[in-house]
């Protein structure tokens, strides 16, 4: 068989780069090892954990009108196995439509492990394909786009071959809400799934290496959040901590810790092993290529995604951080257009980042942790929302948005936002930092009221010492720099 372009892999960032490249005329085929598209996002990362965060952050709003408001609709009562059966008919419903597209678009979609015998052959392993290629079949192609995703970390010294130490994989699966479950990780992944089982009923722990939580993020953003988790875990998060061991008692997990909160050994139903991801580039036969791997297992490739090998592309986290799925799509389409003939270069100014967690955190362009390191000048201009009438009234005044501004051009280079649809609201910063817009032109945008979104426009107002609803004259000592 042989096709003008092959995908490998049926994510986000491949299925984009497939439908793009068929829209535009071309022979694609798809190779996928799973038997449904959709990639670890849709069948088990982005969508089923938004899906349950949803479900905890209804929880806690609930539980919140008892408290304030007079609310009070009682305690919860949860069937998890129909939690289960709804996570599982989103995932159903959403990569059933993906097939169809597939289809409509006449993509031929090969489920099979794919591995390159040269750099326009590949081996593929594995049965019950669409395109009938048997176990061992060769497809040989023009173009190759590597979109192989990651998988979750899961050091050697935790692999103890009991179901109770967990990735976030299994996690998702919901296989029952554990009375105690430590999460050892303080990234995105393990605070948003610690939130959905702590939601649910779970007394969730947390340990952490390093002195603080999501330290990608800058820490005014994240103090809101550590504050809120600090309360729904007890004060359990234990920071400056080390794993020492972990083994299997019985029905428990033992772990034993070293670090200055929490020192010993404890015992839990459950452990969620987070500690990041690694890209799924091991198995491809890259060998028989000239494509490189770093030694983290990313391969390289310049700004058309383009690998050593000029024919074969390569997207998403194959492709380096961040390992995000909006990324991977841009990627994916950057791809497709090179493919196609056109003078594009995936170059971004601003990449957002979202952590669903409660409230939830977004970014884009430059924070100010990058700024210290770079050496870039920059001035903050922060808008509280306990200023804002909308989150007055919805109870979300412990949040913030924030732009990181040029001093002397006035051109916005980063934002940051902490509160309730945080990762809603970040998409107007991510078209002014793209668009290279002066802070004026946000601040000259008329923006509803009464909504969060004004927290975007009011936080530019603060740069010109003019924001209505706080007193805050501009001053010069504002402006900072890592010099």
């Amino acid at each position: 068989m042989h096709s003008q372009v092959v995908v490998i892999g049926g994510g986000p960032g491949g299925y984009a780069a497939a439908f793009l490249a068929a829209d535009e005329g071309l022979q694609v085929t798809l190779v996928e090892a799973e038997p449904r598209l959709g990639g670890t996002c849709l069948l088990r990362g982005c969508i089923p954990s938004k899906a349950l965060l949803h479900v905890a952050k209804v929880m806690d709003e609930v539980r919140a009108l008892g408290g304030e408001w007079g609310v009070d609709f009682g305690s919860p009562n949860i069937a998890l196995d129909k939690l289960r059966a709804r996570k599982e008919k989103i995932i159903a419903t959403l990569s059933g439509g993906l097939a169809q597209l597939a289809k409509r678009r006449k993509v031929t979609v090969v489920t099979g492990q794919a591995k390159f015998a040269d750099a326009q052959t590949l081996l593929i392993e594995g049965e019950g394909n669409d395109a009938s290629i048997p176990s061992g079949g060769r497809l040989t192609f023009d173009h190759a786009i590597i979109a192989s995703g990651s998988v979750p970390a899961m050091p050697a010294s935790f692999q103890i071959g009991t179901p109770r130490v967990m990735d976030s994989t299994a996690a998702l699966n919901l296989d029952e809400i554990p009375p105690t479950m430590l999460v050892i990780g303080g990234g995105y992944i393990g605070l948003e799934l610690g939130t959905v089982y702590a939601e649910l009923g779970s007394q969730v722990s947390v340990v952490e290496l390093l002195d603080g939580l999501l330290m990608g993020a800058d820490r005014d953003l994240v103090k809101p959040l550590e504050k809120r988790l600090a309360k729904l875990f007890d004060k359990r998060i234990f920071l400056n901590t080390k794993v020492g061991s972990i083994a299997a008692v019985g029905e428990k997990v033992q772990v034993s810790f070293e670090g200055p909160g929490k020192f010993g050994t404890e015992l839990y139903d459950r452990v969620l092993v987070s500690v990041g991801r690694r890209p799924n580039t091991g198995h491809l036969g890259l060998e028989n290529t000239k494509i490189q791997r770093d030694a983290r297992g990313f391969i390289a490739c310049d700004a058309q995604q383009r690998t050593a090998e000029p024919n074969i592309f390569v997207i998403g986290d194959a492709a380096g951080e961040p390992m995000l799925a909006h990324k991977a799509t841009h990627e994916g389409r950057t791809a497709a257009e090179v493919i196609l003939g056109h003078p594009v270069q995936f170059d971004k100014r601003a990449i957002p980042a979202v952590v669903f967690t409660n409230p939830e955190i977004a970014w884009a362009g430059l924070t100010e942790e990058q700024a210290k390191r770079e050496a870039v000048p920059y001035e903050v201009c922060a808008y509280p929302w306990a200023a804002s009438g909308r989150a007055q009234a919805v109870g979300t005044t412990d949040g913030l948005t924030k732009w990181l501004i040029d001093p002397e051009s006035e051109r916005v280079l980063g934002c940051g936002i902490v509160g309730s649809g945080a990762g809603e609201l970040i998409a107007e910063a991510v078209l002014a930092i793209e668009m290279g817009c002066l802070i004026r032109d946000v601040t000259e945008s008329v923006h509803p009221h009464p909504t969060l979104s004004e927290t975007v426009m009011n936080a530019g107002e603060v740069f010109f010492g003019t924001a209505t609803e706080i007193y805050k004259p501009r001053s010069k000592s504002a402006v900072r720099s890592s010099t």
